[in-house]
């Protein structure tokens, strides 16, 4: 990834951070014909354990994929590569004040992305699976007033379902970020972003906050 000194988003917990926001991943990982295949799937990072407990990423795929079927991935591990795609958006040149003042302007995009490399494995183990889900599910349905748990099905019917996934873990070797969010503008070019992105987008705050690169 090109990666500008501006831009460059090296903090650990500021990437663990964008990838909790962002955790629908796309997965790159090495094709049958030599290319490559991706995947777009929800990978949530574990991180405990301790420095010495490398971080990794899980999730899980169907069985019909054929991903699921790459040989050796079972008992071997596979070069992955996970992109987190974050906030993004187009930014108007008419929102500079600079636009007014001479005209010297251009658009651009604004976008915060990870990027995860490490070594990928199958899991084909019921227990893993159930237990995968339940940290998924409990992971989409915080929040809400009345969150949906594995628990509400009949358990027949969850170990059905998780016979028709496969389980996938990466193991973290190497995390790089980008935030390219003006952060070389000045102040009042970047506060003319944010307001420009909450009005005509209505990006969240949060968001906007991140896109304007004011905080």
């Amino acid at each position: 990834m090109y990666q500008p000194n501006s831009f460059r988003l090296d903090d650990t917990a500021a990437m663990e951070r964008a990838i909790d926001q962002a955790p629908f991943a796309t997965l790159i990982t090495p094709g049958r014909d030599g290319g490559f295949e991706a995947d777009h799937l929800p990978l949530l990072l574990e991180t405990a354990g301790g420095e010495s407990t490398p971080r990794r990423l899980r999730g899980h795929i169907s069985r019909a994929n054929p991903l699921a079927d790459t040989p050796g991935a079972k008992v071997s591990t596979l070069p992955a590569l996970a992109i987190f795609h974050g906030p993004q958006a187009y930014v108007s040149p008419s929102w500079y004040p600079a636009k007014r003042e001479h005209g010297r302007v251009v658009p651009t995009w604004n976008y915060q992305v990870v990027h995860v490399r490490g070594r990928l494995r199958l899991i084909d183990d019921p227990s893993w699976l159930r237990e995968l889900t339940g940290v998924l599910t409990r992971r989409f349905e915080r929040g809400r007033p009345v969150p949906w748990s594995i628990d509400d099905a009949p358990d027949d019917f969850i170990a059905g379902m998780c016979r028709a996934i496969i389980g996938v873990e990466l193991t973290v070797e190497r995390m790089e970020g980008k935030r390219k969010a003006s952060q070389h503008k000045p102040r009042e070019e970047r506060e003319a972003i944010f307001q420009g992105l909450r009005g005509e987008y209505g990006h969240t705050v949060a968001d906007a906050t991140i896109l304007s690169g004011i905080d």
